[in-house]
C-alpha cells in the first residue's frame, strides 16, 4: 500500500532527525521521540486536519502535547510536514531557536500550549474540547501524554472531567513505552491496568501496536467516529525504536548520544527500508 510505503518513509525521517537534533544541541530525549516516530508519521500524513501555510487556521485540528520532552518528535513531523524548514532542526535547544527543549508558544506557531510540567496536557486537552463545542466547532482535540505521567493526580482528574462532559472530541493517545526517568514504571509506580481504569473512569479504550502503520491508522479512524465519550487509545510502543542499542533502555530517556553514537545510530536508520 502506497500511503503506507510513504508513512513509514516519513518516520524513518522522523528518526534520523531526531538523532541529529539532540546529538547537535549535546542535550535531549531521544528514546521518547524515536519511540512515538511511526505514530506522528500517521498524525502528519494521515490524521491531522491541519495546514502549514497557515498553522493559526481556525478549523485545524488541535494537538497538545503533554509529555513535552518528547518535542524532538514533533518538530521533527512538523519540518518535514512543511511548518518549517528541515534545515531548522538542527537548531534544537539553542538559546534564541524557535524550537526549545519543550514546546512553547511564545516561539512556535503551529503548537496549542505550552509544555513541560508533566500530567498537566490532558486537562488543557479537555478545555479545549469543551471550548470547541461551546464555540460549535467541530475540529478534533488530540492528546498525547506518557504512560509515567499517569502516576499523577491531575491526569485521572482530567480523565473524570473529560468523561462527565462526554468530550467525544477529544482523542488521546498514550505513549506506552513502560519507561521513565527513573527507570521502568512497574517499579518506579506500577500503573496497570491502564486500560481498566480508563474505562471505569467512563472512557472509550482502543490498545494498538504502535509500530504497526495500519495498527495506527485503524485506531484513529476508530477513535474519530466514537460518539458519547473521549477515546484513549493505549499504544504499546519501544523506547528507543529503531535504534538497537537504545531499545527499551531506561537510560536513553534523556541522554544524548555522542558522535560516534550518532553514526551508529544513523548508519542503523539508513538500513531500514520501507
Amino acid at each position: 500500500m502506497e500511503d503506507t510505503k510513504e508513512i513509514k518513509i516519513f518516520a524513518n525521517n522522523i528518526r534520523k532527525n531526531v538523532i541529529k537534533m539532540v546529538t547537535a544541541a549535546k542535550s535531549g530525549h531521544p528514546g521518547g521521540p524515536l519511540g512515538l516516530a511511526d505514530i506522528y508519521a500517521v498524525l502528519y500524513k494521515k490524521v491531522l486536519n491541519h495546514k502549514p501555510s497557515d498553522p493559526d487556521w481556525e478549523d485545524r485540528d488541535r494537538l497538545i502535547l503533554s509529555n513535552g520532552h518528547v518535542c524532538a518528535v514533533r518538530y521533527a513531523a512538523m519540518a518535514q510536514a512543511g511548518f518549517f524548514p528541515e534545515s531548522e532542526l538542527l537548531t534544537f535547544r539553542n538559546i534564541n531557536s524557535k524550537l526549545q527543549g519543550h514546546p512553547s508558544t511564545r516561539y512556535l506557531k503551529g503548537i496549542e500550549s505550552s509544555s513541560g510540567s508533566l500530567g498537566q496536557g490532558l486537562s488543557v486537552a479537555v478545555g479545549i474540547a469543551l471550548g470547541a463545542r461551546l464555540s460549535k466547532k467541530d475540529y478534533k482535540v488530540y492528546a498525547c501524554i506518557s504512560d509515567g505521567e499517569c502516576g499523577e493526580g491531575m491526569t485521572w482528574e482530567a480523565a473524570q472531567s473529560a468523561a462527565h462532559y462526554k468530550t467525544d472530541n477529544l482523542i488521546a493517545f498514550m505513549d506506552k513505552n513502560g519507561i521513565q526517568i527513573d527507570g521502568f514504571t512497574k517499579d518506579v509506580m506500577n500503573l496497570e491496568p491502564l486500560n481498566k481504569k480508563f474505562a471505569a473512569f467512563g472512557w472509550n479504550v482502543l490498545e494498538a501496536d504502535g509500530h504497526n502503520i495500519g495498527s495506527i491508522i485503524s485506531a484513529f479512524e476508530k477513535a474519530k467516529t466514537h460518539k458519547g465519550s473521549p477515546t484513549i487509545i493505549l499504544f504499546e510502543t519501544v523506547l528507543g525504536k529503531g535504534v538497537s542499542f537504545m531499545e527499551n533502555n531506561p537510560g536513553w530517556h534523556g541522554t544524548p548520544p555522542n558522535a560516534e553514537q550518532e553514526k551508529k545510530a544513523l548508519e542503523e536508520l539508513e538500513q531500514v527500508t520501507a
